[in-house]
């Protein structure tokens, strides 16, 4: 990999040709998706363009990167997961690559094209419950103890690993190239809080390395419902985020980090999202919709100049018979035409 500089912006020169799916992650665009007159500005870090359509893959790469360095995972083992889905087909698709046998720990709330696709890249799956509620907490005790009764095995445990959040660190990287280590707010959703806490850890680390002050915002988002952020229990339908009632909060959520923790109701996030792919053209997934729709009542807040970068880490693709079915939402009451006339009126005056 040669780096070149053209004016005052690091470019990095990556192969034309690449021999493993794995060298495909990262590089993942930017995407403008509103600015005001101010030159305040949203942009979308859109994950969905690595392999698995997640930027889960980075850290599931990460975690079994140092599992192999620390000698846990050895030649032809076998990894272990809890998962809604999206880290468990970056560890099948990883597993395949490298020669591992994977399991995940699923409930039926995950998504059926993530099961299906865990599947075709060989994984094991394990359920350990029926009907669409979580049951995170069950998984979890599952993976464990499966891990534990198997000597060959490791069970990766994303929420306490490290591994997680230290995957970030490239996308902090491309985001600090690209934008010249100028991310004024930068917002995501909080599960495992790898994505959104790793990332902001390695932005001000960089800013720090580069001699520059970091004042990065980080704005943390969980589903109405998820007790990450206090707040009664619930349950919620949003895919691969929160912390459900009876779950442990991960060790990777850093509230020390945190200047702002907020929740989104399912009908505004899964809204929101079908909202963006009729106003500009882009599926995103269901909890990345309830980010953009606080990130968007932020707007008029913002200061001239600002740059808002949301992680949107993953796409729509993987919920066309869930957050994009009329019937699927009208069924759970969660069709809500009001956040349309919500969201309108922010556009008026963009750029």
């Amino acid at each position: 990999m040669n780096i070149r500089f053209m004016g005052d912006t690091a470019h990095v020169a990556y192969p034309a040709i690449v021999s493993k799916v794995s060298d495909l992650i990262g590089r993942t665009p930017l995407f403008e998706l509103i600015r005001r007159p101010n030159s305040a500005r949203i942009l979308l870090k859109l994950e969905s363009t690595n392999p698995t359509g997640s930027a889960k893959i980075r850290m599931a790469r990460q975690m079994l990167d140092e599992a192999e360095q620390d000698g846990s995972l050895r030649p032809k083992g076998r990894v272990i997961e809890s998962t809604s889905g999206n880290t468990g087909m970056g560890l099948a698709l990883l597993s395949a690559e490298r020669g591992y046998r994977f399991t995940a720990v699923v409930d039926c709330h995950a998504s059926k094209d993530k099961l299906r696709a865990m599947q075709a890249f060989g994984a094991e799956l394990v359920y350990v419950s029926e009907g669409e509620g979580l049951a995170t907490a069950d998984r979890e005790a599952l993976a464990g103890q499966m891990a534990a009764d198997d000597p060959q095995s490791i069970w990766t445990e994303q929420h306490n690993n490290p591994a997680n959040a230290n995957g970030y660190r490239e996308l902090a990287q491309e985001l600090h190239t690209a934008l010249g280590g100028r991310v004024d707010y930068l917002v995501g959703s909080v599960g495992t809080g790898g994505s959104l806490f790793g990332t902001a850890r390695a932005l001000k680390t960089l800013n720090a390395e580069h001699g520059m002050e970091s004042t990065t915002r980080v704005v943390g988002v969980e589903p109405v419902g998820s007790i990450a952020f206090g707040g009664e229990g619930g349950s919620y339908y949003q895919s691969g985020t929160g912390t459900p009632p009876g779950a442990e909060i991960g060790a990777l959520v850093d509230y020390s980090l945190l200047d702002e923790g907020v929740k989104v109701s399912d009908a505004a996030a899964f809204n929101t999202a079908r909202y963006i792919a009729r106003k500009k053209a882009l599926l995103v997934g269901g909890s990345a919709g309830g980010v953009i729709y606080h990130a968007l009542h932020m707007l008029d807040s913002l200061p001239p100049h600002a740059t808002l970068v949301i992680l949107v880490c993953d796409g729509g693709e993987k919920y066309l018979d869930t957050v994009f079915n009329d019937d699927w939402l009208r069924e759970r009451n969660l069709l809500d035409d009001s956040i349309a006339a919500q969201l309108d009126p922010l556009w008026h005056g963009a750029a």
